[in-house]
């Protein structure tokens, strides 16, 4: 019977959402640095494809699941090997860019072999973890601008 890291998955699934949201701009300047290291030849598992997804909501957020309709995303699955060390990445991202998805999926490969990991982790996850939460902020930020409170006053009659 195998175990499973779960502080390796979750760590895994952190990096992967950080790929998936994050801009394609972005994902490529970060990547640039890492020079040929990104550009390793790969065997497609599964070339990038798009398709549609059903997104599903909830009635007032927990009540009864509903249809909200179809998003495009692209997939794709990869093997990288380099020297001795070989790592399968894959990566979903929401929209028609096939090139974010291989980028990410490039990156999800190499942060699974350990003599990179570290270093594309600092280098990728690092600071499009922090644009993120950057974006977050000023989000919240914004939102918080608009936000109206109400309240009643309780008024006695003044006839009398």
């Amino acid at each position: 019977m195998s175990t499973v890291d779960l502080s390796a998955v979750s760590r895994r699934q952190q990096w992967m959402s950080i790929l998936a949201s994050a801009d394609r701009d972005a994902l490529e300047v970060v990547c640039r640095p890492l020079g040929d290291l990104i550009r390793v030849r790969c065997q497609w598992l599964r070339a990038p494809e798009t398709g549609l997804v059903m997104v599903r909501g909830r009635i007032g957020g927990s009540g009864a699941k509903f249809n909200l309709g179809e998003v495009p995303v692209t997939r794709c699955a990869l093997r990288l090997q380099i020297e001795k060390n070989s790592s399968t990445g894959a990566a979903w991202v929401q929209g028609r860019d096939v090139h974010h998805a291989e980028l990410a999926a490039r990156i999800d490969a190499l942060l699974q072999i350990p003599v990179h990991s570290e270093h594309v982790y600092g280098q990728v996850i690092t600071p499009l973890a922090a644009g993120r939460s950057a974006r977050r902020e000023t989000a919240a930020r914004k939102a918080a601008a608009t936000k109206v409170e109400f309240y009643t006053l309780a008024r006695e009659s003044l006839a009398g």
